[in-house]
């Protein structure tokens, strides 16, 4: 029983919910880098335009945003939560994982992704020449994939530095 109260500590649930909401965006950054990437880049300039504005409207919604912010909040928060002395390794490879994705999941979303988003959210698809279309997704398409690869990397490197953690032993120390 004593096991099972430890196992269910408030430090440890925090740890299983900063590795899952991690995981779920890893593998949402993974999973468009390397497929619905591919497959818009198969479509007319006006069809891609059409299908990144109505994509990046219809993620803004709840269920991302749990996963999204989670991580953001709770890798921090089991850092936090693994801080004591003498300092143990599974302490910084927790802090390591939140500045991954701080600066480059969460930093690179809302200062690279969403500033692209935002710009494509109001061009007007219905008033444009195809010239315009053409010029837009040039100077969207290529720049967003890059910053996408750089969240999947990053959310990536993140969830393999929580797990290392979870399976560093409790007590295991750093030098000084």
């Amino acid at each position: 029983m004593e096991k099972l109260n430890r196992m269910m500590s408030l430090t440890n649930i925090v740890l299983v919910l900063a590795g899952t909401t991690t995981a779920l965006m890893a593998g949402l950054f993974y999973a468009w880098s390397c497929s619905v990437n591919l497959g818009l880049a198969k479509l007319s300039d006006e069809g891609y335009l059409t299908a990144m504005q109505e994509i990046n409207r219809a993620i803004l919604n709840p269920v991302f945003f749990a996963g999204f912010f989670g991580a953001l909040v709770l890798l921090p928060l089991s850092a936090y939560l693994h801080y004591g002395q003498p300092l143990q390794l599974k302490f910084w490879l927790l802090v390591a994982a939140a500045l991954c994705y701080i600066i480059g999941t969460f930093g690179v979303t809302i200062f690279g992704n969403v500033p692209l988003n935002n710009a494509l959210d109001v061009f007007d698809l219905k008033s444009a020449t195809a010239e315009a279309m053409k010029a837009h997704r040039i100077g969207f398409e290529a720049t967003w994939n890059s910053l996408n690869t750089i969240r999947a990397v990053t959310s990536t490197l993140a969830i393999v530095l929580v797990i290392i953690a979870c399976l560093y032993p409790d007590g295991a120390q750093t030098r000084n």
